[in-house]
């Protein structure tokens, strides 16, 4: 299951770069992730993009 990104987002673009399968893109109000491409980080020992985000709204989708 992909993680998903909640309204609290601050549009602050921390997790998009850290993404290692690309699937986050800027949305037009929050970011969003792709829920084909997301893998939750498989194989690495956490998900990258909830370790940045500093407003804590990436959750399990």
């Amino acid at each position: 299951m992909a993680l998903y990104i909640t309204e609290e987002c601050t549009y602050c673009g921390a997790c998009e770069p850290e993404c290692p399968v690309n699937a986050i893109a800027a949305g037009d109000d929050i970011y969003v992730i792709d829920p084909n491409t997301c893998n939750e980080c498989a194989g690495l020992d956490a998900q990258a993009c909830v370790a940045v985000c500093p407003a804590e709204c990436i959750v399990q989708g």
